[in-house]
């Protein structure tokens, strides 16, 4: 372990990329104590050179003491790391670029350390990589780890601000335009938006006046993962809620029914709730069950009406849909 210290401080090129590539094969209690007798210093002054491979074994090293410890994440912090960070997250190696990305995902689990990640700039140039020159080449994994990384420092209210006006909804929405419904990335992607909407006035109103946001809210509603589906009626209700009057009808024409109706039966718990609440406010349903004495027959009618008033064709099975709906407003 002193040969590692020693080589990491002192050492030539090759020392320093051999004993660094050693601290990702040590045990957690040896990294701790490697910490400890001061090897960050040296891996973050690698991460300034220009060489692919001492770059890259550093990052290793960094990652693998800040890996089970919010000590070595705060004391990597503390070392001053955030610039050479940002610097490489604009760096025209793309591989290089997204183990920095994972490093700030592993750095931003950590609560001390979120308002310095926040304040340093780091929000924007993230959210650039997800839209960027990156864009169309970038792993999987690594959008990912970006999100995940948003996503841990949104968890501080104070930080909110900063990732709204960052320019993250158009990015999220074109991201999850252009991917799966039913992915991951499209899962955490519109759990990220709609977490950024709901505490953000701004946000919500960018989000509900992009050109095609709301097309592809409803198809994450028909086609995305259970969590995805939950998600993006989450933010349809937030948006109809913001302006009925504005957006009942946009929505509406965008086919959001058959999906909505199907959300209420077979969603997860809050999906199940939040979309009966939208279906009510696109709908009117409340009025009717609150004022008016009509049977749960004349109720349909009336629902179905106004669904074939706004063009849509809903089949027999979504009827059925309709009846289950009903039958849960009248209990």
């Amino acid at each position: 372990m002193e040969r590692q210290v020693g080589n990491l401080w002192h050492g030539d090129r090759e020392a320093q990329i051999q004993a660094a590539m050693e601290v990702s094969r040590l045990s957690s209690k040896q990294r701790h104590k490697l910490a400890d007798k001061g090897v960050i210093e040296p891996l973050i002054s690698m991460l300034n050179s220009q060489d692919y491979e001492a770059i890259e074994a550093a990052l290793c090293a960094l990652l693998s003491l800040a890996f089970g410890s919010e000590r070595n994440k705060n004391r990597i912090i503390k070392s001053g790391v955030l610039p050479v960070l940002l610097n490489l997250l604009q760096c025209q190696n793309q591989a290089l670029a997204e183990l920095t990305i994972a490093s700030m995902l592993t750095l931003s689990s950590c609560s001390a350390n979120k308002l310095a990640i926040a304040s340093s700039g780091a929000i924007q140039l993230l959210v650039q990589f997800l839209s960027g020159q990156y864009a169309d080449s970038a792993s999987t994994q690594s959008q990912l780890d970006t999100i995940a990384t948003l996503h841990n420092l949104s968890t501080f209210q104070e930080i909110m601000p900063l990732i709204a006006s960052s320019g993250i909804v158009f990015s999220l929405l074109d991201l999850i335009h252009s991917s799966r419904k039913s992915s991951e990335l499209v899962e955490k992607a519109v759990g990220l938006l709609e977490s950024v909407v709901s505490s953000s006035e701004n946000a919500l109103c960018e989000a509900a006046g992009i050109v095609g946001a709301i097309r592809i809210l409803v198809e994450t509603i028909e086609d995305g993962s259970l969590l995805g589906k939950e998600h993006a009626v989450g933010i349809l209700l937030l948006i109809c809620q913001s302006c009925r009057e504005k957006y009942r009808g946009l929505i509406l024409r965008e086919g959001v029914m058959p999906g909505l109706l199907q959300l209420s039966v077979d969603g997860t718990r809050r999906a199940k709730n939040v979309a009966r609440e939208l279906l009510l406010l696109l709908r009117d349903v409340s009025s009717y069950s609150s004022t008016s004495k009509q049977t749960k027959h004349e109720l349909i009618e009336k629902i179905m009406q106004e669904i074939d008033a706004e063009g849509e064709q809903l089949a027999g099975a979504t009827l059925r849909l309709v009846e289950e709906i009903i039958a849960k407003v009248n209990t």
